[in-house]
């Protein structure tokens, strides 16, 4: 039987890794090792930075929320315990969409969770 020769599989794992490594500092982009290691935590961080960034949003979406209920005379707990009281389905993605973008709309909004 013929013998196997690795090197052009090697060359083309450890290519395909430096190039993930591209713009790394220090020797973090040239040395396979030390690269290797590198995309690895870094594929971590993105994983966990995935799972993150949905929070994110949720957090800016109640802030959002907050300061344009105050603006209408509610806190944030008030005007979602008034829009569930009432039956108003509105997800608060939607709703810091309408307090940015229609405050007139927004201050509707807030009205019936007054009334609720």
């Amino acid at each position: 039987m013929a013998r196997v020769k690795s090197a052009i599989i090697t060359r083309k794992k450890h290519k395909k890794v430096l190039k993930q490594a591209k713009g790394y500092y220090g020797a973090k982009h040239y040395r396979f090792r030390m690269a290797r290691q590198a995309v690895m935590k870094s594929g971590v961080y993105s994983y966990v930075g995935r799972k993150d960034k949905k929070s994110n949003f949720r957090k800016l979406w109640i802030t959002r929320i907050n300061a344009a209920a105050r603006m209408n005379g509610l806190t944030y707990s008030k005007l979602i315990s008034g829009l569930k009281k009432a039956n108003v389905n509105i997800n608060r993605k939607m709703l810091a969409e309408i307090a940015v973008t229609d405050a007139a709309a927004f201050a509707k909004i807030a009205d019936i969770a007054k009334k609720a």
